[in-house]
């Protein structure tokens, strides 16, 4: 139900008579009932009888109520004029109290909707109904529990879902309470469970002040109603007698119970020895000004003044008191308050109240001095045997005694300390520090917070408190140690020792949080188009929106990830020491906020097969893909210029490479592909045109992001970029040369294929604007044949580059033992017995065992010279040896240059000569080769000849950019999957993207560096210590490894 309201009126505070609306509704109503059933309604002529027909048709609600306020024109209805007429004396009681009880009965009907979404609770049959204000109920409770979220009360979730600040909510405009269905809303954004939820309205409901107008009243005024009475002009003296004594009675009733309260009230409170009198003021100020500077609990002056959310003034400790033992609403107007709402009243308020004068309590002082100084002169008095009050002087809120300094501390424990330390030396020998321990050790068991007394009492006696949660969390991690392994480990070690070294495992879940993405708060100006502003996202699920993208496919996989900025983030603060200390390494400033420019470097293949096979049935493969994603350069603009303040050192270590999202599918499954990597692109595409506002070391920074898509492997960039196949006539991702042209050309080719382009061609292939037919429309778009749906940077991946010119050399080798250079047209048994030939022999001289599909260990250890001399041993003309010889010397020389992180410093010399080696390799296969390069290239070859010189030149380096660091990943994903087995294997890839990610945090990597600094050391522990001190961290991961293996 639709209620448009009036425009935004002024607010103007309710009178202080009115107490609850329920009330003076109900005794208006009772009233006015009385009123009207003793009445007799006078006789009227037909002619009056018309008139006033004609008129109560055009008139509102407004005019029938009594208590309305006149027409425009400054007519009145007939009911009210006759009332007047026949009544004044009652009439004019009734008129002048008119608009107090429309409001009265604008509030009691604001009731019967809801808060949030304005519709009337009568729609739901069960009338299930929610205050907005106050803590949030059970159910919603335990589900935030199991969540892990840290929203306690209603205004705060309301906040979060529906964008509404009900803190500042006025009774006499919003109603306190909101419906079910509002509810179910709330609780389905943080359940997992579906459910459908009709939420009827595009906005949130706009509440408004009430006016004669109010659509509100209009609208529960509609309807049938019963036949009012004429007001009866014989009204019994009798009866007024009567009301007006009720009125009486209900006034002094009320009166006494407000005097109750207030003693109440003030016996709750029991400040009298600690707050100063009002009587002490030094100056006789008017009545309302001594109220607005005094608690309204106590009357006393205000001592560490608080503020309501409905803008009352009290003491703290007063206010605490009444909240806790009368119920969490203000003393004053009973409007809904809590001790979380408790604010400072403003500056210049606490500023008049510090100034005021007051008299010296003591008997024989007669100074007055200002309440800012009271205390200083009260301590002066030490030698009189009074009780004086010392009093918080205000100021800013009273803070907690951890977060102060060192020196508050002292201040505020002064006189606890001397207490102590008079106790310490009577009792206990002077030993302060025995008796401190002992208090908090007793006020934990008092608590029964056990585990912390647990730790505790181990420092008492001299046995430490174990390592820290982190420590304790790094070792977990890069041991690969289940939960089960962990807490026996844990277990064994607390047994042995008698010592918890080791932390308990939800010690090490809250370690957790800080390292995971949707930890700290950041902020995106502008802000992400159709991204979250959420930052508490953790793992989500990858398949959120696969069904409206892609409809008819049949989707049976499993994916997770990180929200792509929220991750980023979580990286940039793993390495804030690294940032922190790179900037003092270029002598910056901490100070600088930006803008910093972060180059990320995103990877993404597939892990193969990685189902666990268990020895019974058919292996039925089960194939995953991993996106991740590397930060290798941080600069920050200084001036003019640039400056580096982190690079990556390992930029192919697994130990960089951060996981995103991880999913059980294909690589070459586009739909599945297309579908759950396209919500991580949106958001890449996103961040580029947007800053990141972080905090930092204390320091809110903005940081710009790069994106280089370089860690590819060319069967996954043909796949993104919508190429055809390797196999297909267009030999290259970098350039539009076909396989002949690029084996007539085997040097000069330059880069000239990019995403745009793609995009571009794509539209050709599936418009074909020309009309053309299938061959000339395929020459035309150069192998373009589906839609590109992730940009790539046109690159050389150089560890399958690696691989396939070592497995080209591996061919070369068979077809050189089989001369096939004098006889090209051999059988295919006959290439058979060349490999098992040249296979026996490399096992035999280099121990190079026979593999079904080359790999990157087998590539390193055939390209040698040595394992040329190896196989020339079965070649018999010399002149084919100095060829083989020639090509690996050549090769050898231009792979460090396409290897290398950094070829400019690495290998300097190679680098140069590149450009003569690579003509040379050319003209190799052209002449001595040329059996088998006549006509054709392998993809590699052609890599590698034509466009290394040209990468180098725009990027510094391929080696760096190349997606060894996510290769060397998949190994990771094998053993976390068997660390982490369960049944569900939703739950099984959402621990094992937790742990990978937290194997890579460089936070856990520095305690772990420590440990084999320690270890490789040499450290040894005293031999004349006992077991109980003796067995360390090492023996403990030793019978960790004996339990596991």
């Amino acid at each position: 139900m639709a209620v448009s309201l009036p425009p935004t009126l002024r607010l103007s505070p309710a009178p202080d008579e009115i107490q609850h609306p329920h009330i003076k509704f109900s005794e208006w109503k009772f009233k006015l009932f009385r009123v009207r059933s003793f009445e007799k309604a006078p006789e009227k002529a037909p002619e009056e009888v018309q008139k006033e027909k004609g008129s109560s048709e055009g008139n509102t609600y407004g005019d029938q109520s009594p208590g309305a306020p006149d027409k425009p024109g400054g007519q009145k209805s007939v009911l009210t004029q006759r009332a007047l007429k026949l009544h004044p004396k009652f009439s004019k009681k009734l008129h002048p109290d008119g608009k107090p009880r429309d409001k009265a009965i604008h509030q009691a009907r604001l009731r019967h909707f809801c808060r949030i979404c304005g519709n009337p609770f009568k729609i739901d049959g069960h009338n299930r109904r929610y205050p907005v204000h106050g803590p949030v109920d059970a159910k919603t409770q335990s589900l935030f529990r199991k969540k892990e979220k840290r929203v306690t009360s209603w205004p705060d979730l309301i906040a979060r879902v529906f964008r509404i600040d009900v803190k500042a909510d006025v009774d006499s405009i919003h109603p306190t309470e909101f419906c079910h269905n509002c509810w179910i809303i709330m609780y389905r954004k943080f359940s997992s469970a579906p459910r459908e939820v009709y939420f009827p309205r595009n906005a949130t409901m706009e509440w408004h002040p009430h006016t004669p107008s109010c659509d509100i009243c209009l609208t529960a005024h509609r309807g049938l109603k019963r036949k009012r009475h004429q007001p009866n002009v014989q009204l019994s003296k009798k009866l007024k007698t009567v009301l007006k004594q009720a009125r009486r009675d209900r006034q002094r009733k009320q009166a006494q119970a407000r005097v109750s309260s207030k003693e109440v009230m003030q016996k709750i409170s029991n400040c009298n020895n600690i707050h100063l009198s009002t009587k002490l003021l030094a100056v006789d100020f008017p009545e309302h000004f001594v109220k607005s500077i005094s608690c309204q609990i106590c009357e006393h002056i205000l001592a560490d003044p608080v503020e309501t959310s409905c803008k009352h003034l009290f003491c703290r400790i007063c206010i605490l008191r009444c909240l806790k033992v009368m119920g969490s609403y203000c003393p004053s107007c009973r409007y809904p308050c809590f001790p979380t709402d408790l604010e400072s009243p403003v500056r210049s308020f606490l500023n008049i109240l510090n100034s005021l004068m007051v008299k010296c309590p003591a008997q024989e002082c007669n100074e007055e001095v200002s309440l800012e100084k009271y205390n200083h002169h009260v301590s002066s008095h030490k030698e009189s045997k009074e009780v004086l009050v010392h009093i918080n002087k205000g100021g800013r809120p009273r803070q907690h005694l951890l977060s102060l300094t060192r020196r508050a501390q002292k201040h505020r424990l002064r006189e606890l300390k001397i207490q102590v330390k008079e106790f310490a030396d009577k009792e206990e020998g002077g030993d302060v520090k025995s008796v401190c321990l002992t208090l908090f050790l007793l006020a934990l068991r008092a608590r029964n917070e056990h585990r912390q007394a647990d730790e505790l009492e181990a420092i008492m006696q001299g046995r430490g408190s174990g390592l820290q949660p982190a420590v304790c969390l790094a070792i977990r991690v890069n041991t690969f140690l289940s939960c089960s392994q962990y807490h026996k480990m844990y277990r064994t070690v607390k047994a042995i020792t008698g010592r918890q070294i080791f932390q308990p495992l939800h010690a090490l879940r809250n370690a957790e949080k800080v390292l995971l993405p949707g930890y700290h708060p950041f902020e995106w100006q502008p802000p992400l188009k159709n991204v979250s502003s959420r930052t508490d996202v953790g793992i989500i699920d990858g398949l959120s929106g696969l069904a409206s993208s892609v409809d008819e496919y049949p989707v049976d996989t499993i994916a997770k990830r990180f929200r792509y900025d929220s991750a980023l983030v979580s990286a940039l603060m793993d390495m804030e020491e690294d940032i922190m200390e790179g900037m003092r390494s270029q002598d910056l400033d901490d100070y600088l906020n930006g803008p910093f420019t972060v180059v990320v470097k995103e990877s993404c293949d597939g892990m193969g097969d990685v189902s666990e096979k268990h020895g019974s049935g058919p292996a039925v493969p089960e194939k995953a893909v991993r996106f991740s994603f590397t930060v290798m350069r941080i600069t920050i603009e200084h001036g003019s210029q640039n400056v580096k303040v982190f690079e990556e050192p390992k930029p192919n270590s697994e130990l960089c490479c951060k996981p995103l999202c991880l999913m059980l599918a294909d690589e070459s499954d586009h739909e599945t592909l297309t579908a759950i990597l396209s919500p991580l692109i949106a958001e890449r595409e996103a961040m580029k045109s947007s800053e990141l506002r972080l905090e930092m070391g204390g320091i809110l920074r903005t940081f710009k992001f790069i994106f280089r898509g370089t860690g590819y492997d060319e069967k996954l960039v043909r796949e993104v970029e919508g190429l055809e196949a390797s196999g297909s006539v267009y030999i290259c991702t970098l350039c539009d040369a076909t396989r002949l042209e690029a084996s007539q050309n085997l040097v000069f080719h330059s880069i000239t294929r990019s995403h745009a382009e793609n995009l571009e061609r794509y539209e050709v292939w599936r418009s074909n604007p020309y009309h053309e037919s299938v061959e000339e429309l395929r020459d035309r778009v150069k192998g373009v044949s589906a839609k590109p749906f992730i940009e790539t940077v046109p690159s050389i991946d150089a560890l399958h580059c690696d691989i396939g010119n070592a497995a080209e050399f591996y061919k070369i080798f068979q077809l050189e033992i089989g001369e096939v250079y004098k006889n090209p047209n051999a059988s295919k048994e006959e290439r058979k017995r060349w490999q098992a030939t040249l296979d026996k022999h490399l096992r035999k001289r280099m121990n190079l065992k026979p593999i079904m599909r080359m790999n990157g260990n087998f590539a390193r250890k055939l390209m040698t010279q040595e394992t040329v001399d190896a196989v020339c041993e079965l070649i018999p003309s010399e002149e084919r040896h100095e060829a083989l010889r020639e090509l690996m010397d050549l090769y050898l020389k231009m792979k460090p240059v396409w290897r290398s992180s950094c070829p400019a410093k690495e290998c300097p010399e190679s680098l140069c000569q590149y450009s003569f080696n690579s003509q040379r390799f050319a003209e190799l296969l052209s002449t001595k080769f040329k059996y088998r390069y006549e006509g054709k290239i392998t993809n590699y070859f052609h890599k590698t000849l034509a466009h290394v010189p040209e990468i180098i030149e725009r990027d510094g380096s391929i080696g760096a950019w190349a997606s060894e660091g996510n290769e060397s990943g998949n190994k990771l994903f094998r053993r976390f999957r068997k660390m982490n087995a369960r049944q569900s294997k939703c739950y099984e890839m959402e621990d094992v993207l937790k742990h990978h990610w937290l194997y890579t945090s460089k936070y856990l990597q520095k305690f772990m560096n420590a440990h084999n600094a320690l270890k490789s050391s040499g450290f040894t522990l005293n031999s004349k210590e006992t077991l109980e001190d003796s067995l360390g961290i090492e023996d403990s991961l030793e019978i960790q490894d004996s339990m596991e293996f």
